[in-house]
């Protein structure tokens, strides 16, 4: 066991943990029975990196599932997983040769069909993959022969390897053939029970409440992800903060993240645990209703836009409720991503620019509207307040992820705060050609922003891409579309028996952790 209770609770207290907490028995759990617990607040339902696009199923992803190539996350260098080598042939197709050695969980061998199957079943627009940007390059697959395959782009696409490394995992062949029906008479693909070739396979699921996965012993060897150590992960929705710290502090938890700066500050005299303030490919942005979908108009006016933008004081966020990884941000990516360029439009700090041009637009006494958003309620707090100082009334919809999504995608929020992590992608395109290219989550639908998005997406000369890619960024910011607001920084807190590595991408590679 970690440590007596009595102690514990002592800990707590002098780290300012107790209020509001009420310390249970101490659980056997982590080193004790070779299980990783680790917890976020989202429910999860679907555990398909293809059917939920969370946070959660992008780790689950990398942890069940196995793409064809792997980036080296030091040297940014792709490095063989499924494929053992590849090679353009031409400017839009790319041809691997395959492991023969693999495995599913459910005992079928690895081969090209499964390759060809899941690329073209994701590919397909009709089968409804969530985030079907990170496929929608694919043309097809094709067989070349029993471990061989050709991937054909509908067009050039620098970044596909990209994509491959992150975003890409491959399903055994037939995987979602004999898919449930819905009432609606369409297949319920996310419903098909999980099943990859990672290091670890899930063999328990409890919707909205936790989800079992145990070592893949006939992991292969030599497979660049490393053979797995611990014996089990188990994720648990714990939707209150406090009550996911007096878990770890207890025992119960192993793993927590997203831990707000304050608190993760106290917690750093507790002899049990260790915090690390880590910076992700994560950014906040706050879309704006341009159009007037919601029914709130007051959006449609590119002044009143540039005054929200003004009022919000993104520095002070930043510092003093973030953490010290993070940075103020001004294009609509992340700046480590190739082609951020954040030489554009800015908006400073500036209540009086921002009264002034409400008053310029017609608002003089300001205006009262809804805001949404899903996770860190005391940013978006921090921001109502900040809006309420130059006489902006903003109500705040607080919602899980999944929900607040669904009516994005129907332009229903006047404007939402919220965040994007790019799938860990390493390239602008997986943020802004997301957001602005037309698609069900694009607040403007601005065919210029559009139009020099797609030569940016489809180049393949890299100076091309930079210079068509920092005149949408320079669109969207001067027509203040967005108020791109800062990096997320992750202050993590795990127990100090377990021998964890936070990286810059957001994605917790658990299969890497060992028990101290």
């Amino acid at each position: 066991m970690k440590t007596k209770l009595h102690r514990l609770a002592t800990v707590a207290v002098t780290a300012g943990l107790a209020v509001g907490l009420t310390w249970g028995a101490p659980v056997e759990a982590g080193k004790a029975d070779d299980t990783l617990n680790w917890s976020t607040n989202r429910e999860i339902a679907v555990v398909d990196p293809y059917y939920n696009n969370t946070r959660e199923l992008v780790i689950m992803g990398h942890m069940g599932w196995d793409g064809l190539v792997l980036r080296d996350l030091d040297s940014g260098e792709i490095k063989p997983l499924l494929a053992t080598s590849w090679a353009w042939a031409g400017d839009t197709a790319i041809e691997l040769e395959l492991r023969d050695d693999v495995v599913f969980h459910d005992g079928s061998a690895f081969d090209a069909d499964d390759v060809v199957y899941t690329l073209n079943h994701v590919s397909n627009k009709d089968n409804g993959v969530l985030t079907f940007r990170n496929v929608s390059w694919i043309k097809n697959a094709e067989k070349l022969a029993s471990h061989k395959v050709r991937i054909n782009l509908h067009k050039p696409f620098p970044p596909a390897f990209a994509y491959l490394s992150n975003a890409v995992f491959i399903l055994p062949s037939g995987h979602y053939d004999n898919a449930p029906i819905l009432a609606e008479g369409k297949p319920d693909y996310g419903a098909v029970k999980p099943v990859g070739t990672g290091p670890y396979k899930v063999t328990d699921v409890k919707a909205g409440e936790y989800v079992l996965m145990e070592k893949n012993e006939n992991y292969f060897s030599g497979s660049t992800k490393g053979k797995p150590q611990i014996g089990k992960m188990r994720f648990r929705t714990l939707t209150e903060m406090n009550t996911q710290i007096a878990e770890l502090m207890t025992g119960g938890l192993d793993w927590i993240w997203d831990v707000p700066k304050d608190q993760a500050e106290r917690m750093e005299s507790a002899p049990t645990v260790t915090i690390e303030n880590a910076k992700t490919f994560r950014v906040s942005y706050m879309a704006f209703d341009v159009d007037g979908d919601s029914g709130t108009d007051v959006f449609t006016n590119k002044k009143v836009r540039q005054a929200v933008s003004h009022a919000i004081n993104r520095e002070s966020i930043a510092k003093n409720l973030v953490g010290p990884a993070s940075e103020v941000i001004h294009s609509a990516c992340h700046p480590d991503q190739f082609g951020c360029d954040q030489n554009v439009t800015k908006y400073d700090y500036d209540p009086a620019k921002a009264k002034s041009l409400l008053a310029e637009a017609g608002y003089p006494d300001g205006f009262e509207f809804d805001i949404y958003a899903y996770r860190q309620r005391e940013f978006t707090e921090a921001v109502i307040g900040d809006l309420a100082k130059v006489g902006v009334k903003a109500n705040l919809h607080f919602m899980q992820y999944r929900a607040l999504r669904d009516i994005v995608r129907r332009g229903e929020t006047p404007i939402n705060h919220m965040t994007w992590g790019s799938y860990s992608i390493p390239d602008v395109s997986a943020i802004v050609s997301h957001f602005f290219t037309h698609g069900p989550e694009d607040p403007a639908k601005d065919p210029k922003t559009k139009e020099l998005l797609d030569v940016a997406d489809n180049s393949v000369e890299p100076d091309t891409r930079k210079l068509y890619y920092t005149q949408a960024f320079e669109r969207i910011a001067s027509e203040a579309y967005w108020l791109p607001m800062f990096t997320y920084a992750k202050y993590y807190a795990f127990s100090k028996d377990l021998n964890f590595k936070a990286t810059s991408d957001e994605i917790p590679r658990f299969y890497t952790a060992t028990w101290n």
